[in-house]
């Protein structure tokens, strides 16, 4: 859609044009790659970031993605690796070169997707759910009871054997009105409340992973929830929290929005106040 030469360009061309993938260099005139793609995120939430660079260097590679950026290839195996790492962000992974593959922390993924009905909404959580089930993940929902019993027919009705899943532990399925009482104080969520709350079932939901690691993924609807009630600055906060516990535990978030909770809001501010406190946006809602 567009091709600029320096940092500055980078930045503004990104927010004229909403783009869904920009390919950012490091080494650019005016600011450097790793600052345009800070304020990229903070101007153009839903554009995924994928570095490429001639730099070999974990701790560049490292600082680059900490932007919240999806990927990094190394130039030199652009020819080889740069279609896949281009499939992979678009599917909301995170790729890094082959060369410093174990070099590399990758970075936490506390991901937004929304979506324009409910049932687009399940057929997203039960992908994600799906794919994490089957990677050896443990998987923690926090939904409405319907989006809970549509999910569990989804899932079922894809081959996923979740009565077993929920016999093992790997697949922990909570009410969220129920949720959020556990941690909320004057229409605000306690942060002390929270980090006990979520460290205690990420913790539990763990125990029954599998694999060296014992990832945890969760997909949610409590800020949503929140913000359906009206409650807009809980929503922000709540996100803010949630994206605390996605870097402490390196647990993989989805939270689930329908599209139309921001038909009300003010100048986009809430929209692009939680598109902030995510590492990754997807979907599509009304421009702001």
């Amino acid at each position: 859609m567009g091709e600029v030469s320096d940092g500055l360009q980078a930045v503004q061309k990104a927010e004229e044009l909403q783009p869904d993938l920009i390919l950012l260099d490091i080494g650019l005139p005016t600011i450097n790659g790793i600052e345009a793609a800070r304020r990229i995120r903070e101007h153009t939430p839903r554009s995924i970031v994928l570095f490429l660079s001639a730099i070999l260097s974990s701790d560049i590679a490292q600082e680059a993605l900490r932007t919240g950026a999806s990927g990094y290839v190394v130039k030199a195996d652009a020819a080889s690796e740069l279609l896949t790492a281009v499939d992979a962000v678009l599917r909301g992974e995170v790729f890094v070169s082959s060369r410093l593959a174990g070099q590399v922390e990758i970075s936490r993924r506390h991901e937004v997707a929304f979506y324009p009905d409910d049932a687009s909404l399940v057929d997203g959580f039960s992908r994600s759910i799906e794919f994490a089930l089957k990677a050896g993940s443990a998987v923690i929902v926090i939904a409405t009871e319907s989006h809970r019993a549509s999910l569990f027919e989804k899932l079922r009705l894809d081959g996923v054997d979740v009565g077993a899943a929920i016999e093992q532990g790997s697949y922990i399925s909570l009410d969220v009105t129920d949720t959020l009482l556990t941690f909320m104080a004057n229409d605000l969520p306690d942060p002390v409340r929270f980090r006990n709350v979520a460290g205690d079932l990420i913790t539990r939901a763990a125990q029954a992973a599998k694999g060296q690691h014992r990832r945890v993924a969760a997909c949610g609807e409590c800020a949503p929830a929140l913000l359906a009630e009206g409650k807009e600055e809980a929503a922000v906060q709540l996100e803010h929290l949630w994206d605390e516990i996605a870097r402490r535990y390196n647990t993989d978030i989805l939270c689930g929005y329908l599209s139309n909770a921001f038909q009300g809001t003010e100048s986009g501010h809430i929209f692009a106040s939680i598109c902030a406190k995510h590492s990754a946006v997807h979907g599509q809602t009304r421009r702001l």
